[in-house]
């Protein structure tokens, strides 16, 4: 089983969803993991509902920093974002280390105000963003296996 961590800035919302998607589409080739660089301390509500829509429950999920020995004990590392691609603590050259640039809907709906509905639909645009990188990464693992 591969040990992938997902790492983006604050831990609330994308490295949350893909670690649940991780959990449960990997299911037997991926222990997954999430992290963040300054965590935020909550998984953003509007992250559990839009995951909720997938029959998957991250809500027992919890915004967290990142433990250096963990880190190291990874096959892969995914960052979500610009800051945590740049800020990643190093590590060795054997962890593969991928990035997905996923646009963070929780800035997005800080900066532009928008309605409920319209909200929701940047969660669900980086979740659905999410489980396509996901699917693709689970499908070239079965290929090595």
């Amino acid at each position: 089983m591969m040990k992938v961590m997902f790492l983006c800035t604050g831990n609330t919302c994308r490295s949350q969803m893909a670690e649940g998607f991780a959990r449960e589409l990997g299911l037997g080739l991926i222990e997954p993991y999430s992290a963040g660089l300054v965590p935020a301390g909550l998984v953003h509500p509007a992250a559990i509902a839009v995951m909720s829509e997938e029959g998957i429950d991250i809500s027992g999920q919890s915004s967290k920093g990142i433990d250096p020995a963990l880190l190291q004990q990874m096959d892969i590392i995914v960052t979500l974002c610009g800051n945590a691609e740049e800020s990643c603590p190093v590590t060795p050259p054997e962890i593969t280390r991928l990035h997905w640039p996923i646009d963070d809907p929780v800035n997005s709906i800080e900066t532009a105000m928008g309605t409920e509905k319209e909200d929701l639909n940047k969660f669900r645009k980086a979740r659905d963003e999410i489980k396509r990188k996901i699917t693709g990464l689970i499908n070239s693992m079965e290929k090595e296996a």
